[in-house]
């Protein structure tokens, strides 16, 4: 009996010893997991959800000191490896030097560009070498321009990706709204001086189209309030198969937690614009002058905008114009794609986009354009001009006064050369037929990218004349401007792009002013502060730095050339 009660014992003590066991396994493995949120190892950014979409990146948490937050990102590894890497990438004959491009791995739409503290915040779709999914990458400028590369913004977690929305700037915070893939809508805050240091809200998940919880993908969001309710505006398509058209839902709060989903359905009124296919992707939403602008990206036409009158009391947007940011074909080969945009505090909206890449690139691919204002001057007119303080970057100067083209001839302007630079010119076009800059291009022309103006060759604007007096009817026509990328490169693997041509209108008697910027891979051209064109380009040859000129069917005058280099935006 002594034995068997041994025995018991015995057995008892092992069970009690397992269960000590377990239990010591699971609160040590509790206390990690709490220590790696207090050492700021974890992506969940104090939202106490699930931790399976973890990300594997490191995580770090700051100070909410300005000069502390110096200090932590002198010594951030995050930051130290981002240099190195740019250091790295340096050397690809390809990689821009004034237009920004993240620090490592490949790069998808802007998000949030916003004005915090007296500095220009841009937020991006990262790909992490170690965890390659949708995370925020951020970056930050004092003038639209020369960017600092910043620690990622947010991570994944509830959510699986992170993907494109915008930011809301208040007096004392700044709040994100993005779509969570598996989870829904997602709200973060932050309110450090560099917005470090991301909490998101809790929440439902909640699905786009019926406000229940699910774990569908919402779509793309933009963020703004008006009096006491915060509006989120979703894009998307409402149809089936080939009939599906773009449509955009509202959704509202008071608190940025419960939300009434769908309260204002066909948000866009009097939309004759919208094509077969289109989507209403990456929605910003912004006032300009008078009136609203909704920027969207079509996943079929591109980047476009459109102009009307927002009706607040029925929180409907009533469309009266239309137009686009590119105009040839989108994703592959190299064009325009998603825009970020915010106001300027002056009446006009800064917008950053994303360009899509035309050759494979070690490391990277989408980079971004320069950043442009867009600035209402009449009831359905906009102006586009570079924005930021792009005039810091020019060096060694070049220019040429008072040079007359000759009908029909090729004209090579020895003095300006280079593939980082800016060419300002002012034309009179005279009588030609079209007037074209040649540049990239190398001496015996095996590769340059044409830029062609064509002076009253696009359609008629019957709103700019009345009546039918020939000359007005004549100066109703819209010109173009046209980007041809079709003999830029002789390397095989390069896509060359249908040219970009889109329309502007050019009053007679007006001289022709270009801003054109060429860098590395891409070209970017402002037409009269009226149109802006844009085409990714891969010269295989050293020496395709050349530009030249012609005017077809008779005379033009360059009245004034100038052109420098610029420098590097990270040195």
């Amino acid at each position: 009996m002594v034995a068997k009660y041994k025995e018991i014992y015995i057995c008892m003590n092992k069970l009690i010893l397992f269960i000590i066991f377990i239990w010591t396994f699971v609160a040590c493995t509790e206390c990690d997991i709490d220590a790696g949120i207090k050492e700021g190892n974890s992506v969940d950014q104090k939202f106490t959800g699930k931790s399976e979409f973890r990300s594997k990146v490191p995580f770090y948490s700051f100070s909410n000191e300005l000069e502390k937050q110096k200090k932590e990102l002198d010594q951030n590894p995050l930051l130290k490896r981002f240099k190195n890497s740019r250091k790295e990438q340096s050397q690809d004959p390809y990689r821009p030097l004034y237009h920004y491009i993240n620090p490592e791995g490949n790069l998808n739409d802007p998000n949030g560009l916003c004005f915090w503290q007296g500095r220009w915040h841009l937020f991006y779709q990262a790909y992490p070498p170690e965890d390659p999914r949708q995370h925020w990458g951020h970056a930050v400028s004092t003038d639209l321009i020369h960017w600092e590369d910043l620690p990622l913004a947010i991570y994944p977690n509830p959510e699986e990706k992170c993907f494109s929305g915008q930011t809301l700037v208040e007096h004392d915070r700044v709040i994100a709204a993005y779509p969570g893939i598996n989870f829904g809508l997602i709200i973060a805050i932050s309110s450090d001086p560099l917005l470090l240091n991301w909490e998101k809200l809790k929440m439902n998940p909640i699905d786009a189209t019926t406000g229940q919880p699910t774990k569908r993908p919402m779509g793309d969001a933009c963020i703004w309030k008006e009096g006491e309710y915060y509006y989120v505006l979703s894009g998307g398509k409402r149809g089936k198969g080939t009939k599906r058209k773009r449509t955009e839902r509202l959704h509202r709060s008071k608190n940025l937690v419960d939300w009434e989903i769908n309260f204002v359905d066909n948000f866009r009124q009097n939309d004759r614009y919208a094509m077969v296919g289109d989507d209403g992707s990456c929605p910003n939403f912004w006032p300009i002058g008078d009136r609203h602008m909704l920027l969207s990206f079509s996943h079929v036409t591109g980047g476009n905008y459109s102009l009307g009158n927002y009706d607040v009391e029925q929180q409907k947007f009533c469309i009266t114009d239309y137009g686009q940011f590119n105009f040839g074909g989108i994703y592959e080969p190299g064009a325009v794609l998603a825009p970020s945009s915010t106001p300027d505090g002056n009446g006009n909206i800064n917008v950053i986009f994303n360009m899509a890449y035309a050759k494979p690139t070690l490391g990277w691919d989408q980079i971004m354009t320069l950043p442009r204002k867009l600035t209402l001057i009449s009831e359905n007119q906009i102006a586009v001009a570079p924005a930021g303080d792009i005039e810091s970057l020019r060096t060694n100067h070049q220019q040429i006064r008072g040079l007359k083209i000759p009908p029909n001839q090729e004209v090579i302007l020895e003095k300006i050369q280079g593939n980082s630079m800016e060419i300002k010119v002012s034309v009179d076009v005279k009588e030609s037929q079209s007037f074209t800059i040649n540049v990239l291009r190398s001496p015996d022309k095996e590769e340059y990218t044409r830029i062609t103006f064509f002076k009253n060759k696009g359609i008629r604007d019957y709103d700019r004349y009345e009546g039918w007096e020939y000359k007005k009817w004549i100066d109703a026509k819209y010109s173009l401007i046209s980007i041809d990328n079709s003999r830029s490169s002789i390397l095989p693997d390069v896509m060359s792009n249908p040219p970009e041509t889109g329309p502007f209108h050019l009053p007679e008697g007006q001289a022709l002013e270009l801003r054109i910027f060429i860098d590395k891979s891409v070209v970017e051209v402002f037409a009269n502060n009226r149109q802006c064109v844009a085409v990714r380009v891969y010269p295989g040859l050293q020496e395709s730095t050349g530009v030249s000129v012609r005017s077809q069917g008779s005379e033009s005058k360059i009245i004034a050339l100038d052109a420098w280099q610029m420098t590097n935006i990270y040195e």
